[in-house]
């Protein structure tokens, strides 16, 4: 029986079905253009005529799903808050809101730019868009259905909540100004380029054809990679392992974990750049995977320890919500079940693994952002089928080895760079500004001694 053979009695025996073939306009795939191309296509018809291609429909659902996405900056906050001790509540808090106001000028500034300016090398993009130079409310040349503020608004969330994935790494220990300087270049110098190499016309896409529908390499292998370096060359909190540190408000890290499950439809059915089956598909799938994650979890937590705990049953959640990211748009019903289930069990010994290594992640960063990114990145090359997406590409299991193989590459890749900038960033920080926080601020806790308030006055 040939390979795709196989995939198609697969999908049956397992009640997959499948879903019937849709669209995706997002660049590099279905129907990717280059700005040069589009810039004659728009110079050779009137402006009204140019303005007709867009799509009021598209438009607000990629508005709403922008909105979503920035929502979960928020989210994250109560998330990563609700598991430090309360003396660091205020400071966790700021270090994922913060990112939405210092990431956001940087995004206006040179940081679309970066990612979708013309190509340079393969490697990054040009200046053509500095501070928004050219980019107006006509047809996006990347996604003509959309206007071109909103493409880039869209992309601009997932540039602010990238660094903020990271700050759960360094909780309780890191102080606030060096942070912030080591956030802006972290986004410039590794988000950027990395972003560029994905959907921005770069080496990835262009050589090797490797699908992230909605940021499994750019956004959560990135930023778990960068999670491991930080954590490891800032040292451990004071304390960890041996004193207790336990969550201070579970309440609020349910409260956020919930809020990131709603946004994250945002983040990747909003994906499809359209209002339309991919973008169901995308949605539909996004769900099953956190639900199936969240179920495995808290059965393995079960069965290792006797009990299920609502953190991990809230953690499960994350993580399959990040192993479907870069699936969500090129995978069945089937697939991404099997997808959340299995990131459920891997992300929860994962994390353990920061005991037995001896690395302090104060909040999991490494085990759910950065196992999880890279086991949905490689399970895209296993099950992506263009039955569900044919502007995608068929994965191992449709006979199409060739697929995981360039998943593996963009998955390497993605390590490496990040792991090495990130490093010359943290050392160059610390030896300039200092980013560990004092011994006597670490132990009154950051709330004071960084901001000068207190999260409670009970």
């Amino acid at each position: 029986m040939s390979g795709r053979a196989l995939f198609l009695a697969w999908e049956t025996v397992l009640g997959g079905g499948i879903v019937p073939r849709v669209r995706i306009e997002r660049e590099g795939q279905m129907r990717r253009k280059t700005l040069a191309t589009a810039a004659l296509a728009l110079l050779a018809t009137p402006a009204g005529a140019a303005e007709s291609t867009i799509n009021a429909g598209d438009t607000a659902w990629v508005l709403t799903s922008s909105a979503l996405v920035l929502f979960m900056i928020p989210g994250l906050a109560l998330f990563y808050g609700g598991m430090t001790r309360q003396k660091n509540m205020l400071s966790t808090l700021m270090h994922s809101m913060f990112m939405v106001g210092i990431i956001s000028v940087q995004w206006v500034v040179i940081g679309y730019t970066l990612c979708f300016g013309t190509d340079i090398g393969s490697f990054v993009g040009g200046l053509d868009y500095f501070m928004l130079n050219g980019v107006g409310q006509g047809p996006s040349p990347i996604a003509d259905n959309l206007p071109d503020l909103l493409f880039m608004m869209f992309q601009g969330m997932f540039a602010i909540i990238t660094p903020a994935l990271i700050t759960g790494a360094f909780a309780e220990r890191i102080r606030f100004v060096p942070f912030a300087i080591f956030s802006i270049l972290w986004a410039t110098l590794v988000y950027d380029p990395i972003c560029h190499w994905v959907w921005g016309g770069g080496w990835i896409a262009q050589y090797w054809g490797a699908l992230d529908f909605a940021g499994g390499t750019v956004v959560h292998i990135s930023s778990g990679t960068a999670a491991l370096v930080i954590s490891i060359l800032l040292g451990r909190r004071i304390g960890w392992p041996k004193e207790p540190m336990p969550p201070h408000n579970l309440p609020l890290t349910v409260l956020g974990a919930g809020i990131l499950w709603f946004g994250w439809f945002g983040f990747n059915a909003g994906s499809a750049l359209a209002a339309d089956g991919l973008a169901a598909s995308a949605f539909v799938m996004t769900h099953m995977a956190a639900a199936m994650a969240m179920v495995t979890w808290a059965v393995t937590e079960h069965l290792q320890r006797g009990k299920a705990s609502v953190l991990g049953a809230a953690s499960g959640a994350v993580a399959g919500l990040v192993a479907i990211t870069p699936a969500a748009g090129f995978v069945s019903a089937t697939s991404a079940l099997i997808i959340g289930g299995v990131a459920g069990v891997l992300c929860y010994f994962a994390v353990s693994w920061k005991f037995s290594l001896g690395y302090d992640d104060s909040l999991d960063v490494v085990g759910v952002h950065g196992v999880g990114g890279t086991w949905g990145a490689l399970a895209t090359g296993i099950f992506a089928s263009t039955a569900v997406n044919p502007g995608g590409a068929d994965g191992l299991l449709a006979g199409n080895p060739s697929l995981l193989l360039a998943q593996l590459v963009s998955v390497v890749a993605t390590i490496a760079y990040s792991l090495i900038v990130t490093f010359i960033l943290v050392k160059l920080v610390d030896s300039i500004f200092g980013l560990r926080a004092e011994q006597e601020d670490e132990i009154q806790g950051l709330d004071l001694s960084e901001h000068g308030e207190r999260a409670y006055n009970l």
